[in-house]
């Protein structure tokens, strides 16, 4: 027993050490605003609460699962080579350094394409290798095919609620072979309801699947990025861990291998990596790589030495009866008093398409006799045939309830599909009616168009007008972008049916059409295509509108060709003379 409690104590002071190199190697690095206390641990003040109550921050991404403590070796690795090069070989360094092969493509492409798609987040690959080795040891040693799938599931322990989360099926077994409770999932180790809004096809193979090393660390820099964190200020990158597993021993621990691995890694193949050794929970209850790999039989235990006989009691001596220990009455959960939802004052939830949505939902808990419930998680979903989203870009938010009872939903930003959609909210691990709000996205509109030239526009029949009509689209005297918008020549201010002569567009195969469907740019700007007159003269209207009522009449006018009198020769002008 003494060992191996010396065993534990040497590695949590190494635990310690290491996690304050991390910290306050990451505090120099990036924007000063990280405090630490002498273990190199966050400071209570920084650190959100539990499963981000409070703080605005959804569901952890693994359900708080299990993760392995293994920190790195302490000397760093050899600096890895520079990446401008592809033809510069592979730096060699500890074993620890080594990061498999399509493991490590994985992370850079994820890295790569949420520096298009996220720009603000500078999410670096290391953060996402840390996590890796912490969740799953780099899908356990890279052990995956050539597109990045593992060979054989990885799971967590089932959340059942005995000594982890209680979190009941939400997928069917669909992802982890459990219809009944859920299992975190995957090298990334998402819970499948996360995974259900979080998940994202990374090999574009038209799959979402966690257990594909492509899918879940792009799923990954999503999730760390759905609410515009920016890893390279400390604040950010650590709110960002902490909603991946709200624990501060994992922030220190991702933090240490985020620090090792930025000091220099490097590429090894596939299935050489290695896998940790030690778990958040000992172990306990976790399972093997794959349901259907029979565990190893573990060493029968040594029976124990026999007790002494117990002393006789004196005879005749009655034993006092034990007052029987009142059993505590168990105190409720805020989640458990909630008896249904209200709403708490939303307004109409109305947006242009593109627009974000000016009115934020609302939404109160209370028990069944009306009073407010703090601390509940409320979850807002997006349902519906809509792009809209929340602010961050996720169609899933969940948010604690405060003193009042009411948790504010994020923002809403309309997509560009215009028609109504619906805002589900839900109370966490409680079968409640849900409360419904129903949002619509409207048409990009104008309501003045003018011309940005007072150029007259004429042609000579059968010619080309030699300018462009170029028209300004505006709502409320501000731009009108990308709104919908139709050119026709028509008959007069009174008949605006389509004319059959006069002015006209050519069409791509260079057939006249006098009527076209456009769109106004960024800029709010309508450049028409080159108009064309037919050899009947005259003037002629070209009449614009947009989704919004706008329209602007403009006149074409289209002169006669000039006929040239011929000039008279010689001769007829002599016989003419003669002739008088």
């Amino acid at each position: 027993m003494s060992a191996h409690f010396g065993t534990r104590l040497r590695k949590g002071a190494v635990n310690t050490t290491v996690a304050a190199l991390a910290v306050a190697a990451l505090a120099a690095s990036q924007a000063p605003d990280v405090t630490a206390d002498g273990h190199g641990r966050q400071t209570a003040a920084d650190t959100p609460s539990a499963a981000g109550e409070g703080s605005g921050i959804g569901d952890s991404a693994t359900g708080n699962s299990p993760y392995y403590t293994d920190l790195p070796p302490l000397n760093s690795p050899n600096p890895a080579p520079s990446e401008s090069s592809s033809t510069t070989p592979a730096a060699t360094g500890t074993t620890e350094a080594g990061i498999p092969a399509t493991v490590l493509d994985a992370y850079k492409k994820a890295e790569a394409e949420l520096a298009q798609s996220k720009p603000g987040c500078n999410l670096p690959w290391q953060l996402l290798a840390a996590i890796g080795k912490v969740e799953s040891g780099q899908a356990r040693g890279g052990n995956v095919t050539a597109d990045g799938t593992t060979v054989s599931p990885i799971l967590g322990p089932v959340l059942n609620g005995v000594g982890f989360a209680n979190i009941s099926d939400t997928d069917n077994g669909a992802y982890d072979g459990d219809s009944t409770y859920d299992r975190a999932v995957g090298p990334m180790q998402f819970i499948p309801s996360t995974w259900a809004w979080a998940g994202r096809d990374g090999n574009a193979d038209g799959k979402k699947d966690p257990n594909n090393i492509y899918d879940a660390a792009l799923a990954a820099g999503h999730y760390l990025c759905r609410y515009d964190w920016d890893m390279s200020a400390t604040s950010g990158m650590r709110s960002a861990i902490l909603s991946y597993n709200n624990s501060t021993d994992y922030l220190n621990t991702v933090l240490s291998w985020l620090e090792y691995y930025r000091k220099g890694t490097h590429e090894i193949p596939n299935g050489t990596g290695t896998v940790p050794d030690n778990r958040s929970d000992d172990g306990t209850g976790y399972p093997p790589t794959s349901p259907s790999t029979p565990t190893t039989p573990g060493t029968p235990s040594t029976p124990g030495t026999p007790g002494r006989p117990s002393t006789p009691g004196k005879p005749n001596t009655p034993a006092t009866p034990s007052t029987p220990t009142p059993t505590p009455t168990p105190t409720p959960t805020p989640t458990e008093t909630v008896g249904h939802l209200e709403d708490a004052g939303t307004a109409s939830l109305t947006a242009t398409a593109g627009d974000a949505f000016t009115e934020r939902i609302s939404t109160r808990a209370e028990t069944a006799a009306g009073q407010a419930v703090a601390k509940v998680r409320i979850r807002f979903t997006v349902v519906g045939d809509t792009d809209a989203t929340f602010t961050g870009g996720e169609s899933v938010a969940t948010i604690v309830t405060d003193a009042k009872g009411v948790a504010l939903a994020p923002a809403l930003q309309a997509g560009e599909k215009t028609g109504g959609f619906t805002v589900r909210a839900t109370v966490l691990v409680r079968t409640l009616s849900a409360l419904d709000y129903r949002a619509t996205v409207t048409a990009r509109a104008a309501d003045a168009l003018a011309r940005t030239s007072s150029t007259a526009l004429t042609c000579t029949a059968g010619g080309k007008f030699a300018d462009p009509v170029e028209v300004k689209a505006t709502y409320k005297g501000a731009v009108a972008d990308k709104v919908a918008a139709t050119a026709t020549l028509i008959k007069s201010a009174d008949d605006t049916t389509t004319n059959d002569k006069g002015p006209y567009f050519k069409d791509a195969a260079g057939n006249p059409v006098r009527t076209l469907d456009l769109q106004t740019d960024a800029n709010g700007l309508l450049t028409l295509p080159e108009l064309y007159a037919d050899d009947t003269a005259g003037t002629y209207l070209l009449r614009i509108t947009t989704t919004g009522g706008a329209t602007l009449t403009v006149e074409l006018t289209v002169t006669a060709a000039e006929t040239s009198t011929p000039t008279p020769t010689p001769s007829e002008s002599e016989s003419t003379a003669a002739g008088s």
